[in-house]
This record gives C-alpha cells, sequence and structure tokens, in this order.
C-alpha cells in the first residue's frame, strides 16, 4: 500500500497553518478539475466542429479521435479530483472537534 503524504498528520493535532494550507489545496484541487473538464469539452467541441465543417477523410479520423480523448479527459479529471478529496477528508477528520471550533469563532 501507497504511504500517503499526510500520513505526518496523524498523531498531531493540526493548527490554523494546516488548516489554511488544506483550504488552499481544497481550492487547487477543484481547480485542477475545471481544467480537466475544461480541456475535455474543449476536445468534444473540436472534434465535432473538424467533422461538421470538413470534407476530407483524414480531417473526420482527426474529429472522431478528438471525441473520445476529450471524454477521457473528463473521466480522468473527474478521477482524480475524488481522489484527492478523499485523501483531504482523512486528514480533515483527524483534526479534533475543539480545534474545528475555535476556528469558526475567529
Amino acid at each position: 500500500m501507497a504511504k500517503s503524504p499526510y500520513t505526518k498528520f496523524d498523531d498531531s493535532k493540526l493548527i490554523l497553518r494546516d488548516e489554511l494550507a488544506i483550504d488552499r489545496t481544497v481550492l487547487a484541487n477543484e481547480r485542477t478539475l475545471l481544467a480537466y473538464l475544461r480541456s475535455g469539452v474543449a476536445l468534444v467541441i473540436a472534434g465535432v466542429s473538424i467533422m461538421h465543417f470538413s470534407r476530407e477523410g483524414w480531417f473526420w479520423a482527426v474529429g472522431i479521435a478528438c471525441i473520445p480523448v476529450g471524454i477521457i479527459a473528463g473521466i480522468v479529471g473527474v478521477i482524480k479530483y475524488r481522489r484527492m478529496s478523499k485523501t483531504i477528508s482523512i486528514v480533515r477528520k483527524k483534526q479534533p472537534e475543539e480545534g474545528r471550533q475555535s476556528f469558526e469563532k475567529v
């Protein structure tokens, strides 16, 4: 089993700096997902456009190739997002409830 980079948080209490770092990681994870989805949609649209406006056979081949590559890019992005989200939630659960409440009061 692969060692997680977040195992150093297992026995320690998270401080505010760590909590903010986790928040930045969550936002970066969401940005990465959106980038994958944007690229996937762009490839699908490019493939359909190429097929629609071209008359030559090799353009059709490129257009047909773009569509599944775009779908795969979107699926890969969702898989990576979910995997990282699970890892982040494990770190969040390690933080005691009393520490989390004191952050909310600030």
